[in-house]
């Protein structure tokens, strides 16, 4: 519970939640990336960039839409977390990460609802 002095930090990154949003649907728009993670449209193309740039992403140009494309291979960016591929976070958040869960997480589900003991 909470008393109103809570600081506003997470354990997963918007980083992450664009990673894992694009992941679950490699032809998503930036707007959607942005609406799913909880941010701002020139957030989501600030991170998409980075993650491009970072070489985690990529993407071809299809019509007027974006394809991307996730390296899952790539470890991750921390010195302490270097032998975990990219590819197996994504697949632990996102598999038990539906927006529902998310959403019952946000609105005071306990742990029991939201799979976990």
């Amino acid at each position: 519970m909470t008393d109103g002095r809570e600081k506003p930090w997470t354990f997963v990154t918007n980083h992450t939640r664009v990673l894992i949003s694009i992941a679950q649907n490699p032809d998503i728009r930036v707007r959607d990336i942005a609406g799913m993670a909880g941010i701002t449209e020139r957030s989501a193309q600030r991170i998409v960039a980075d993650l491009e740039e970072a070489g985690y992403l990529s993407h071809e140009r299809i019509g007027r839409r974006n394809h991307y494309q996730v390296r899952n291979a790539l470890p991750l960016r921390h010195h302490r977390e270097r032998e975990v591929e990219v590819g197996l976070l994504i697949d632990l958040l996102a598999s038990g990460a539906s927006e529902s869960k998310f959403e019952s997480s946000r609105n005071g589900g306990s742990s029991e609802e939201r799979g976990s003991t």
